[in-house]
């Protein structure tokens, strides 16, 4: 199916779900910035290439990737 085929809605949700995937990556990459390494599960530099995985990586290291204040 191509673009021209689609419907109006669907374009719509199309662009929303993408924009919904950039944000929540971007503030994923923010937060791991910001975050000391002694704060992340694991390594940095794996988590920020997890990150750019579909909308799973990003919600993987808000769930995961976080090292909570004890």
């Amino acid at each position: 199916m191509t673009w021209a085929e689609l419907s109006g809605g669907q374009r719509a949700a199309l662009v929303a779900l993408g924009a919904v995937e950039v944000a929540l990556a971007a503030a994923a990459w923010t937060d791991l910035a910001r975050r000391p390494a002694d704060a992340v599960n694991g390594r940095k530099s794996l988590w920020a290439a997890a990150i750019a995985v579909n909308i799973v990586g990003p919600l993987s290291y808000f769930k995961w990737g976080r090292r909570t204040a004890q």
